[in-house]
């Protein structure tokens, strides 16, 4: 299944619960929890992962996570725990967990927000705003790749289409999750010369689309309705590398961004 309504991946206590063996592929992960009166407590196995607080604060082992209010009030402090890590959770808040099948075991470290890079990427009504917090230049691990993509109402993002399933120079072979939050918006996923594929889907809060290859994108953010989503991305080359292939029937819509100007809703959070 390509597309998971919110409730269709959970298991106690998580209300998304995304390994690899239930995606169908071999490396990436993703799980998220609303922390209450008892804390949390999980091994990572085989997996690197990152504690992620996407509304509220808590506490990962010894690190305290200041988080944020939610999504939009901008990028948050995070925590990195590699393979083989007993990672015990506490607090109120609601904490994305991305995960990675790895081999190497690093040390567990904790980023502040001020550290997070915020891109502004596309023109016009493709103008979105990237939070490149554990992207390859920016967070060093073995497999995992994560970032967060803030989509203003009536905006596209994930735009032009693109793919990243051939390896060859220029592109990577990687397995993405997308989790939404805000909305409604609309997600596209389509077939590509690795395998046929077909997704339109409706996207709210806690919804999740699973990319293992095709084409992706736009993701569309419904006139009046902010879009968030996590993008969770792992695959089997040697270097950690987020490259991909646009649609070439689409590729020229990067050109025409030069004569538009960016939307001055971006960034989100007072961030700059």
């Amino acid at each position: 299944m390509t597309f998971i309504p919110y409730g269709k991946a959970a298991t106690d206590p998580w209300s998304v619960d995304i390994t690899p063996a239930g995606a169908g592929w071999t490396y990436s992960g993703l799980r998220v929890v609303d922390l209450g009166d008892s804390p949390v407590e999980f091994d990572t196995g085989d997996t690197e992962v990152l504690v992620l607080p996407l509304a509220g604060a808590c506490t990962a082992n010894s690190f305290e996570l200041t988080g944020r209010a939610g999504v939009f009030a901008g990028p948050s402090d995070f925590a990195y725990f590699p393979i083989d890590t007993r990672v015990r959770l506490s607090g109120t808040g609601r904490i994305a967990i991305p995960s990675a099948r790895a081999t190497k075991r690093l040390e567990p470290r904790h980023v502040p927000a001020e550290d997070v890079s915020v891109e502004v990427r596309g023109s016009g009504q493709a103008t979105r705003q990237v939070n490149n917090f554990c992207s390859p230049e920016a967070f060093d691990c073995d497999k995992l790749m994560a970032v967060e993509v803030l989509t203003p109402g009536g905006n596209w993002s994930s735009y032009p289409p693109h793919k990243h399933d051939t390896a060859h120079p220029g592109e990577a072979v990687l397995e993405e999750i997308y989790y939404f939050e805000g909305g409604p918006g609309y997600q596209r996923v389509y077939t590509s010369e690795a395998g046929e594929i077909d997704t339109l889907a409706e996207v709210r809060s806690g919804d999740v689309v699973l990319v293992p290859y095709g084409y992706h994108g736009p993701s569309m953010a419904a006139p009046g309705y902010d879009l968030y989503y996590l993008n969770v991305l792992a695959g089997p080359g040697a270097e950690r590398s987020m490259a991909f292939c646009d649609d070439p029937a689409h590729a020229w819509i990067r050109d025409s961004w030069r004569d538009q100007d960016l939307d001055p809703r971006i960034p989100f959070g007072g961030t700059s």
